[in-house]
């Protein structure tokens, strides 16, 4: 492959990853109506069957409840979400670094690459205690899975180019 056969690749999986983390940075805000429609959706044919009998309906129930209420009573909670959200956006702008310049900011790969990792004990430790349920925090647990993959895949390309791999 070529450097720029490379560095094509890094910039694709990346793009991808910036994408999710601004993704997942825009759904923190309207949290009240993205689980509105959730609500709707797991009561609505073909899936109420399935919600019922996982208990994911139940579980979504408590969940706008409990969101709704605290809304109502102390809107001011809701800021912290829109932290979660803004810091989604600042992730991602780390990652305009290895985009420009893989091989120097290839650091940036590694920070990521420990942040999936450490979904998984966050998950599965603060799950329990906060009451979520073992199939949520499963869940959870996949952002940590999935997010890897695109950087895996950079630290690879990153590698090859540092070895001298490429031509032209």
């Amino acid at each position: 492959m070529t450097y720029s056969d490379h560095l094509r690749r890094i910039r694709f999986w990346l793009a991808l990853f910036i994408a999710g983390l601004i993704l997942s940075g825009i759904t923190a805000f309207p949290l009240q109506t993205e689980l509105g429609w959730l609500v709707w959706l797991v009561h609505a044919e073909p899936l109420r069957q399935v919600a019922e009998s996982t208990g994911l309906g139940s579980w979504i129930d408590q969940v706008d409840e409990g969101l709704r209420a605290t809304n109502e009573r102390y809107p001011f909670i809701a800021y912290g979400t829109d932290w979660l959200g803004f810091a989604h956006f600042v992730i991602a702008v780390a990652f305009i670094g290895p985009f420009i310049d893989p091989v120097r900011n290839k650091w940036v790969i590694t920070y990521g690459l420990i942040a999936c990792a450490g979904v998984l004990p966050l998950a599965l430790i603060a799950g329990p205690i906060r009451g979520i349920p073992l199939g949520w925090r499963l869940i959870d647990c996949s952002f940590g899975f999935v997010g890897s993959i695109p950087l895996l895949i950079c630290r690879r390309e990153i590698r090859a180019l540092e070895q001298g791999s490429h031509v032209g």
